[in-house]
C-alpha cells in the first residue's frame, strides 16, 4: 500500500485529524500478551502501588504505538513511516473501572524536508498530562 498523499500539497502547520484511543485493564492484559511485557506494573495494582507508582500503567510502547496512528491513519501506508521516536514524560496510568483511560494525540506537520518527506509532530495527552514528548515521526509522502 502506499501513501496517496502528495509532498507538495503539505504545509508546515496542516494539522492532522486528532484522535482519541481508550486504554482498559483488558487492553493492558492483551497487549502484554503480545508483546511479551509481562511485568506486573502493567496489571497488578498492589504491586503497582507497592512500587511508588499512582496505579497500574500503560506500557509505555503500548503509548508510543497508540501515538503514531494519527501518523499511521493520515498518510494510510504504515511502511511510510521511515523513522519514529518519543520521550517517555509521564505514564498513562489506567483505574480498574468501567471507563480506563484514554490517550488523545494530535499532530501537525512539523517541517518538510528533502526527498518528498516530511516531519510530524505530535503531541500525546492523557488526564489533561503529557504523556511523550519529543514525539516525532518523519513520513515519506509521494
Amino acid at each position: 500500500m502506499a501513501t496517496q498523499i502528495a509532498y507538495k500539497d503539505v504545509e508546515i502547520g496542516t494539522e492532522l485529524p486528532a484522535a482519541v484511543f481508550p486504554v482498559t485493564r483488558d487492553t493492558l492484559v492483551r497487549y502484554a500478551g503480545a508483546s511479551g511485557d509481562f511485568n506486573p506494573i502493567h496489571w497488578n495494582e498492589k504491586f503497582a502501588l507497592e512500587v511508588g507508582l499512582p496505579d497500574v500503567i500503560a506500557h509505555g510502547m503500548f503509548t508510543m504505538a497508540e501515538a503514531v496512528r494519527v501518523v499511521t491513519d493520515w498518510v494510510g501506508d504504515p511502511g511510510a513511516v521511515v523513522e519514529y521516536g518519543v520521550r517517555f514524560t509521564r505514564p498513562v496510568v489506567v483505574p480498574n473501572d468501567d471507563k480506563g483511560a484514554v490517550i488523545e494525540v494530535s499532530a501537525k506537520i512539523g517541517d518538510k524536508l528533502d526527498d518528498n518527506r516530511v516531519r510530524v509532530d505530535l503531541t500525546a495527552t492523557s488526564g489533561g498530562k503529557k504523556v511523550l514528548g519529543m514525539s516525532r515521526a518523519v513520513v515519506q509522502l509521494a
